[in-house]
């Protein structure tokens, strides 16, 4: 009888062990490392520092700021071939970052999705042309994996039409978006980042100023006159560096500034021509003119090299002491300078050049003027000497600043056509582009010639990059048909010219 009660007790606790496994199995195989659900905040803060971190080097290179001289750099000789589709693996977080924000109902974090889905969309259009934009990213919901490509116009209005939906759900906001490591959770300071970069991504298509599709005069004014933008450098859209691992300037200890890497002599050449204090800050004096004792403010203290010399040249000269490294506070300092996605200064020169072009009422000159004054302010803020030894704000303090407007290859006056006019305006674009906002300036170069570039024998500056060897691989049909409807079949090429250039 002991034996039998035993045995039915275990056979209870067997029972209801496994009735009990049985209805909670899936809770507790559930991998605390892999869950199905989070908090938009926890993808937030990991997708602001990959967008807002500093763009590599490359695009100095392409952009007449930088020269190697240990070896051929392609973007030097544009020379380049295919490009990357890597930054459809930051939207993958950022659409499961969607599907998070609207399981809580959350419009802010809905709204950031769909900023970061315009800015990404925005690089990869600009890279290649027509890309997978409607389909994309449909593999875990909807069983795309080869998805169709859509046209570069297509990609383009989707943009804007996401901005526009990103600034009507930000609009009035009071939600505290916490994660957010680049407005300390404030969202109107988003609303002006988004209506701002709208108007990036407008001035981007002026050469489709005709396209009634667009609009884009009458939509620049719209959003300029009754939306909110940034207004100052308060609003700047920057990633600031903190001396902590894993949140240091992204350049900090780079091996890619060792030997090889210096200053691109018609960089130097123009910031010398402009008398233009910035370049005691991007660039350190060459070997000579440190041995001679030359003060880092003497502009004839700075040289470059060549960029479209045969490198060996290039390096015979840096050898000789006559090539400027780049200032070494971009590697030395832990901070350096935050990295802006999109600053004041650029917004005030993008305004320049739509009230140049007519689309608003405003004064070109003023906006101009403006741009050139926020970035010295910018500068003098941030740009310090990580040791100590010099003090670079005084090289860029407000009453420098306006002496550099009086400057005959800085004043508008001086300017007595519109194109010259454009001329300023790019040309001070390209000197605050240096370590920040990545290709921008050539973009801007391939938009409007400005400012000229020295061409390499290897031909003109490439306008595209060739679609990644993956797609032909995995998408062959769709990258085929989208490479025929562009450019014609088989012509996948850096210099064929997609429809924002046309």
């Amino acid at each position: 009888m002991k034996l039998f009660k035993i045995t039915f007790v275990l056979v209870s606790l067997i029972t209801l062990s496994l009735a009990s496994c049985s209805k909670d199995l899936s809770e507790i195989n559930e991998n605390p490392n892999n869950v199905n659900e989070t908090h938009p905040q926890l993808l937030l803060t990991e997708i602001c520092y990959g967008a807002f971190t500093v763009d590599g080097t490359s695009n100095m290179y392409a952009s007449r700021m930088l020269v190697q001289t240990d070896g051929e750099n392609s973007s030097q000789y544009y020379n380049w071939n295919r490009g990357s589709f890597g930054e459809y693996g930051n939207l993958r977080n950022i659409t499961k970052m969607y599907e998070e924000a609207e399981r809580i109902e959350s419009d802010a974090y809905i709204a950031l999705a769909k900023f970061f889905r315009a800015y990404y969309f925005y690089r990869l259009t600009l890279t290649f042309g027509d890309i997978p934009y409607s389909e994309a990213l449909g593999g875990e919901m909807n069983s795309i994996y080869t998805p169709k490509y859509d046209s570069q116009k297509q990609v383009f209005q989707g943009i804007l039409s996401e901005l526009n939906e990103a600034n009507a759900l930000l609009a009035n906001s009071t939600e505290l978006i916490a994660g957010d490591i680049i407005f300390n959770g404030d969202a109107a300071k988003w609303q002006k980042l988004v209506n701002s970069f709208r108007l990036k991504v407008l001035i981007t298509l002026s050469k489709k100023e005709s396209d009634s599709d667009f609009n884009i005069a009458s939509s620049f004014a719209s959003i300029y006159n009754n939306e909110p933008i940034m207004t100052s450098l308060e609003d700047n859209a920057q990633i600031v560096f903190i001396d902590q691992d894993g949140s240091r300037y992204s350049q900090f200890n780079s091996s890619g500034y060792g030997s090889g890497m210096y200053m691109d002599s018609t960089f130097i050449k123009r910031l010398q021509d402009h008398r233009d204090p910035r370049l005691f800050l991007y660039s350190g004096t060459t070997k000579n003119a440190k041995e001679a004792g030359l003060a880092d403010d003497n502009f004839d203290a700075y040289e470059g090299g060549n960029p479209i010399a045969p490198y060996g040249e290039v390096n015979d000269k840096a050898a000789a002491g006559d090539v400027s490294k780049v200032n070494d506070r971009y590697t030395v300092d832990p901070v350096a300078e935050p990295h802006n996605l999109l600053g004041f200064w650029e917004l005030e020169f993008i305004v320049a050049e739509a009230a140049l072009n007519g689309w608003v009422a405003q004064d070109p000159k003023e906006h101009y003027e403006n741009g050139i004054k926020a970035s010295f302010a910018f500068y003098q803020s941030y740009a310090n000497d990580a040791t100590g030894a010099n003090d670079y704000s005084s090289f860029v303090n407000e009453e420098k600043a306006e002496a550099y407007l009086l400057e005959d290859l800085v004043s508008w006056d001086n300017a007595t056509s519109q194109d010259e006019q454009l001329q300023l305006i790019m040309m001070q674009k390209y000197f605050t582009s240096f370590h920040q906002t990545g290709w921008r300036m050539y973009y801007d170069h391939l938009r409007t010639g400005y400012p000229e570039f020295l061409i390499p024998s290897t031909g003109t500056p490439p306008t595209r990059w060739i679609y990644p060897q993956s797609e032909y691989n995995q998408n062959t049909e769709n990258v085929s048909m989208a490479i025929e409807s562009q450019f014609g079949a088989g012509n996948d090429g850096i210099r064929q010219v997609p429809w924002w250039l046309e």
